[in-house]
């Protein structure tokens, strides 16, 4: 090799690390923009819960508040009643989980290691469900859950939930798929039965979609707005978000810092669950997502 042949080699692996280094490095600014511009509306909400009312309307508006008034969050909890609607909410969204968890993973449990016939078409018009909006069958479920008298209660926030749901069965599936079927032959030859085969192997095997169902359906069910908007229509059985719109109207839109303190309130459950099962939940998508029909 000629000298020049080594100097142009070495000058084009110089020019193609100094294009990887600026490629990452703009790809870096991108990502910290972008969490940035995420992030920003959150601090905006924790901050404004801190200040004073004061401090809230004045005009330029400020990043950080001058003295942190802690005792908004005690006002707020006081005024709005959110002990009972937190009661509320946490008694639906444990039993949606549970029969999101149960349900989901028993159906599951079928279509990925039970031959029957239909058993492909069946699931593929489980999934076909899901290009449905939810808005199309939402005066049919109205007009039934009236005519069931449940209207005024909680049955119709949990006991869908009984019934399965197209996404989480085709999720834990998937994770199913990738479970060798010898455990389960193993298991047919010492007599065990389908119930107890996913009872005492498929789930515990299944942690990580299961915790993904469960994450996915308690934020779901904690942040659902619409549902108890239509169906509880006594103040005594309000959920956080109603009770989070009905402070808003009966304290006045001018009190935005205790209306941020309860927002506030009513956030930190569900992002202290995710930071707790995030290793479970980054795991079941990823396994789920890998695993070929």
């Amino acid at each position: 090799m000629t000298v020049a042949a080594a100097v142009n080699k070495k000058s084009y692996y110089q020019s193609r690390k100094t294009k990887q280094r600026i490629s990452k490095w703009v790809v870096t600014l991108i990502l910290i923009v972008g969490s940035l511009s995420f992030l920003m509306p959150f601090w905006w909400m924790i901050q404004t819960s801190l200040k004073s009312l004061t401090e809230v309307v004045t005009y330029p508006p400020t990043w950080f508040p001058k003295k942190f008034e802690w005792s908004n969050y005690k006002t707020a909890w006081e005024a709005g009643n959110f002990a009972r609607y937190s009661a509320n909410s946490l008694l639906i969204a444990t039993t949606a989980v549970l029969a999101h968890v149960i349900s989901n993973s028993f159906i599951a449990y079928g279509f990925a290691k039970i031959r029957f016939p239909g058993k492909g078409l069946l699931f593929s018009i489980i999934l076909g469900t899901m290009i449905i909006p939810g808005f199309v069958t939402l005066i049919p479920q109205y007009i039934l859950f009236s005519k069931l008298h449940w209207v005024g209660t909680y049955l119709p926030l949990v006991i869908p939930g009984f019934f399965g749901s197209a996404f989480h069965i085709f999720l834990i599936r998937q994770f199913y798929l990738g479970i060798p079927n010898d455990l389960v032959e193993a298991a047919k030859i010492d007599g065990a039965s389908h119930l107890y085969i996913w009872r005492s192997i498929m789930l515990p095997l299944a942690k990580p979609a299961l915790a993904t169902v469960a994450i996915g359906t308690f934020t779901g069910a904690w942040n659902d707005f619409l549902g108890p908007l239509l169906y509880v229509n006594d103040e005594s059985k309000y959920t956080l978000q109603l009770g989070l719109q009905a402070f808003k109207v009966s304290s006045g839109v001018s009190q935005w810092h205790l209306l941020m303190a309860g927002s506030v309130m009513v956030m930190i459950p569900v992002i202290a669950i995710f930071f707790i099962f995030q290793r479970y939940f980054i795991e079941g998508m990823n396994i789920s997502a890998g695993t070929k029909g």
